[in-house]
């Protein structure tokens, strides 16, 4: 079940929302538990066990760690509650592609060197992880105190708002609302007007470009304006399907009283690769800088040389978060890493370049990446490089041609024009009752109406991050 679904609106929401304003205050996080591990087992109930159980590992070590007084025995009761979470994510995200890669190697089609049976990653699995190894770092270094009671650490952790694709929570960030928290008229018409905007992100604007998107990858001899084609349309794609959901579980997070940090600004307007990285996935980007980066690896502290071995290191490992079907994700994040790199060590020198080219360079880096992320494999992303750099052509082929139709052209239009138009002065002075506080306040109802018209005709393909 996702958010951009008929039974999540329609079923799940109404009833979840019920029960939830009807359970007296001091009940309410028994209430989101109970509904959180609900919406999840609708997906799979035995998954559920694995998240009950990393919780319940967690909520110890946290517990264990706070009661110690000795430095030593909190670190290793850190580092084992860490670890117990890095094992179960790394064994079901890439037990598959270690065992295919080494098959490759040392074995043959007729006699692999490792009969295997297929592993399923289960979803928010690695949100999970990323949420508990924050909490038992930051109760380890004192930032928050360990939370004692079982049925508060678990909403936090399950929540279904940013249970399956984030955004990343940190414990810090609600803590007090877990504890207390009121009902606030004005906050909750604020989150449903942004779960209704995200809804129609994803289904106006994302949806429609799935099909164009998984055609033009499938391609084996792309052309030139075919593979540049796919690669704008899963750019904008990727952008509004992602943007829409963590904008529907900050709607959510506050229609339950909770406040989300916000998780992308307009990243396709960064000037520079940095920039990039503090406007998309910002949850994730700080995630990994104050986590990973600064914490684990030292940061910028030991020179330059290892700045950018920390920096490389980082977005590698960023990159196998992502995924483990293959070795694309991490090939991606090395891309990225060389890119943050280059672009410190051109500042250092005292290098600079016009905004307008310094964003459209950007901008072609993050796209030439986001092929290696969308391919289903390293020479798919190489069929789709040769494509973009015209080593097949450069017309248009017929089945792109067919593909493009009416719906996408819009998708795309709109799509482009809500990136383009917060850089626009118009964005700040209005035009005309496009600016006035009217349509501010009707135009979202109007967008959710007509998505909610498009989803009955035709199911919502599920969220891009619905899996990693």
């Amino acid at each position: 079940m996702v958010f951009a679904s008929l039974e999540f609106l329609t079923l799940f929401l109404p009833i979840f929302f019920a029960f939830y304003f009807l359970t007296p205050s001091r009940f309410r996080n028994h209430t989101l538990l109970i509904g959180s591990w609900l919406f999840y087992a609708w997906w799979t109930p035995k998954y559920l066990l694995l998240i009950i159980a990393l919780t319940l590992v967690t909520w110890l070590a946290a517990i264990l760690i706070d009661k110690s007084s000795s430095e030593k025995i909190k670190t290793r009761t850190m580092a084992a509650g860490i670890l117990i979470n890095l094992a179960s994510l790394a064994w079901y995200k890439y037990a598959n592609v270690v065992v295919q890669s080494l098959n490759d190697l040392f074995g043959s089609s007729d006699q692999p060197l490792i009969v295997w049976q297929m592993v399923y990653l289960p979803i928010a699995l690695s949100f999970t992880v990323l949420h508990a190894t924050s909490y038992l770092v930051d109760v380890r270094r004192g930032i928050v105190q360990a939370q004692y009671r079982f049925i508060f650490f678990s909403a936090y952790i399950a929540m279904f708002p940013h249970l399956i694709a984030g955004p990343i929570v940190r414990y810090k960030v609600i803590e007090k609302e877990l504890r207390e928290r009121f009902f606030s008229a004005d906050e909750f018409a604020t989150g449903v007007r942004r779960f209704m905007i995200g809804f129609a992100m994803k289904v106006l604007i994302a949806d429609p470009l799935s099909p164009l998107v998984a055609l033009v990858f499938k391609e084996t001899n792309p052309s030139l304006i075919d593979a540049w084609t796919g690669c704008g349309a899963y750019t904008i794609q990727l952008y509004f399907d992602f943007a829409g959901y963590s904008l529907m579980a900050i709607g959510l997070g506050l229609m339950l009283g909770f406040k989300f940090d916000p998780n992308f600004n307009n990243p396709y307007l960064a000037v520079s690769i940095q920039d990039f990285w503090r406007r998309w996935h910002m949850t994730l980007s700080s995630w990994l800088r104050d986590y990973l980066y600064i914490s684990l690896l030292g940061g910028n502290r030991s020179g330059q040389t290892r700045t950018y071995i920390n920096l490389m290191l980082t977005m590698a490992i960023g990159g196998l978060w992502h995924g483990g079907e293959s070795w694309n994700f991490l090939i991606w994040g090395i891309i990225h890493g060389s890119a943050l790199s280059i672009a410190r060590a051109y500042s250092n020198r005292g290098y600079t370049m016009p905004d307008f080219l310094s964003r459209l360079l950007t901008l072609l880096v993050v796209m030439l990446a986001w092929t290696v992320f969308r391919a289903s494999g390293f020479s798919a992303a190489l069929t789709m490089w040769g494509g973009q750099f015209g080593l097949h052509g450069v017309l248009m082929g017929d089945a792109v041609s067919l593909a493009l139709r009416p719906t996408i052209y819009v998708s795309c239009a709109v799509g482009i024009m809500c990136i383009i138009y917060p850089s626009m002065k118009i964005a700040k002075t209005g035009w005309g009752i496009f600016g006035s506080n009217l349509w501010r306040a009707i135009w979202p109802v109007l967008a959710f109406a007509y998505a909610l018209i498009v989803l009955t005709g035709q199911a919502s393909p599920p969220f891009l991050y619905f899996q990693f």
